[in-house]
């Protein structure tokens, strides 16, 4: 893809033509708006692309080289040599961040901006700056601690973010073509969106799954690749707040929704639909079971609304297991993309392929896997095999 807006089309489009919004802000949405859909042919480009999924590390391995920097046995310039070698390996072994700001652009080709702080900087007089580039390093640290994943491509890409994007630009986005985070400020209704870490997981998962199935970004499989990043957005958030399943809200972006706004996030995995419903922003128009899903032209076939039907499942198979989330359910979903899933994956090889990884667990967790799939209208026929429950 090439841009991946947290904020999604319908609540842009319900902005700019609800009649309880100012013409400021109705045209800065359909702004917002309009510049989304410039890009869905090139989003498409991208994702075709052929993503490798190993990295090799240096040939001489670091425990040699320490060695031989603090042996008694090797001359000064010998020790030096491997010392050097030791400090310039280590630059690839972790991503680096890199923020800058934008300086208020709105043009993709006067980004990324001024540099403000890179990796090991102390914090820059920029609040904004520095959530970026704190809430960045906690995504990259969940992919390598939990996963083994290293940064987005597990090469140890490394990460650029541009702050304060456009005016008053109420939206945030991963541009896999310039290969950067892209921070708005935000206006009246939406901000903050530095300071949401399952903001920044959501999006860099984005750019993960490029890397991994590069889900196509269109109906089913769109809606897989909305699914997918909301998954790992909202295990970021847990873990971040050390919460369990069952304790935490399951929201996706609640700290983006201002004050005064009848709302409490802009997506919900535990009751798809709810998260909003204000005359300025419409009803949230997500959906939670097979029944209600509709071919659409809109949205990339829905990809923002049908995706609340996986969302639903994810947390139910979470509830069941217990515990965190990233620890039994995460991992099948996490094997299931390694392994399983192809660039037009629909919900049904979807639902198959997690039920598949789920029996390598245990008996148990396979049913736990399927009763969810079952309860979201993907349900298993008599012959085994997988049918949708219009």
């Amino acid at each position: 893809m090439s841009r991946c807006f947290i904020v999604p089309p319908h609540l842009l489009k319900a902005i700019s033509e609800s009649s309880a919004n100012s013409d400021v802000i109705r045209q800065s949405a359909l702004a917002a708006l309009s510049s989304r859909q410039d890009v869905v042919v090139k989003r498409k480009n991208c994702l075709h692309r052929a993503h490798p999924r190993s990295t090799a590390g240096p040939f001489i391995p670091a425990h040699v080289l320490r060695h031989i920097s603090e042996s008694e046995h090797a001359d000064e310039a010998s020790r030096a040599a491997a010392l050097r070698t030791l400090e310039r390996d280590s630059l690839t072994t972790r991503a680096h961040r890199m923020v800058y700001d934008a300086r208020h652009v709105s043009s993709e080709a006067e980004l990324p901006g001024k540099l403000v702080r890179a990796e090991g900087d102390k914090e820059t007089k920029d609040n904004t700056a520095n959530e970026a580039y704190d809430n960045v390093g906690t995504v990259l640290e969940f992919f390598k601690d939990v996963f083994g994943w290293k940064s987005i491509d597990d090469k140890y890409a490394d990460i650029i973010s541009s702050v304060h994007f456009g005016e008053q630009y109420e939206n945030a986005f991963w541009d896999s073509k310039e290969r950067q985070m892209v921070f708005g400020d935000g206006d009246e209704f939406l901000s903050n969106f530095t300071g949401c870490v399952d903001v920044i997981g959501h999006e860099l998962t984005h750019a993960v799954t490029e890397h991994t199935t590069a889900l196509n970004y269109e109906g089913q499989p769109g809606a897989l690749n909305e699914h997918v990043s909301d998954v790992f957005g909202i295990m970021i958030k847990q873990k971040a707040q050390n919460e369990k399943a069952k304790d935490t809200d399951w929201l996706i972006g609640e700290d983006c929704i201002l004050p005064g706004v009848k709302g409490v996030a802009l997506r919900s995995m535990k009751a798809p639909g709810t998260a909003y419903d204000d005359p300025r922003f419409g009803k949230d128009p997500q959906v939670d079971n097979m029944r209600d899903f509709q071919q659409t032209y809109e949205d990339n076939g829905g990809v923002h609304i049908y995706s609340g039907i996986p969302n639903k499942a994810f947390y139910l198979v979470a509830q069941a297991f217990g515990g965190y989330s990233w620890e039994k359910a995460g991992k099948i979903w996490w094997k299931t993309l390694q392994t399983k899933v192809h660039a037009d994956c629909t919900f049904l090889q979807f639902a198959d392929a997690t039920v598949e990884i789920a029996e390598q667990f245990d008996p148990e967790a396979a049913q736990a896997v399927r009763k969810a799939w079952d309860e979201v209208g993907v349900k298993s026929d008599d012959s085994g095999g997988w049918c949708v429950v219009l």
